[in-house]
């Protein structure tokens, strides 16, 4: 929680893919909110009334995992959201004239997306987005690191040009959270 508010105003990018290890985190508990409060939150050092807010807003996400139908695979509708508001800022600044630089580390990044999504194991009636295959990229990425396995320097490289495109966007995203980015020439 303290994490992810965190993340959530200052790299948007990085709290997507924080919020997505935070529901496989609660997913190994089996989405049973005793049994992460015992075995994972009580290791928090916060004070009574922090503890209490962290506490309530762990049990709201395992209660909304186990509503929303992702308590084995998926993500929550939070996360969508704020995945499809990067989606839709990520659309309209290719199609504007006025970020060539965007444009730029979007066509960088695009050979690794397509290659990436010709692999992707998806069902027949959703195709993952761009941005989440980027996303997906980052993620999957971030387990090989910590199962210390290795990685090659392509998909270091890919890695570096997507996480690259989604910083960049994630700056935009808080720019036109501030004022609203003129698109238009």
């Amino acid at each position: 929680m303290i994490i992810a508010d965190k993340l959530r105003h200052t790299n948007r990018a990085e709290y997507i893919l924080y919020m997505w290890q935070l529901e496989d985190l609660i997913r190994s508990y089996g989405c049973n909110f005793d049994e992460l409060n015992e075995h994972y939150l009580r290791g928090f050092q916060l004070d009574e009334a922090r503890m209490a807010e962290l506490r309530r807003w762990y049990s709201d996400l395992c209660r909304m995992m186990v509503e929303e139908g992702v308590k084995d695979s998926g993500h929550l509708q939070i996360n969508k959201n704020a995945l499809s508001e990067l989606e839709e800022l990520h659309q309209r600044l290719l199609a504007s004239d006025r970020f060539p630089y965007y444009r730029s580390m979007y066509y960088k990044a695009l050979p690794y997306i397509v290659e990436l999504r010709a692999r992707q194991k998806h069902d027949t009636t959703t195709e993952p987005s761009e941005l989440e295959t980027c996303f997906n990229a980052l993620y999957g990425t971030f387990l090989l690191r910590l199962q210390h396995k290795e990685i090659s320097p392509e998909t270091q490289q890919a890695a570096k040009d997507i996480s690259t495109l989604l910083g960049q966007l994630s700056d935009y995203y808080f720019k036109d959270k501030e004022k609203p980015i003129d698109f238009e020439q």
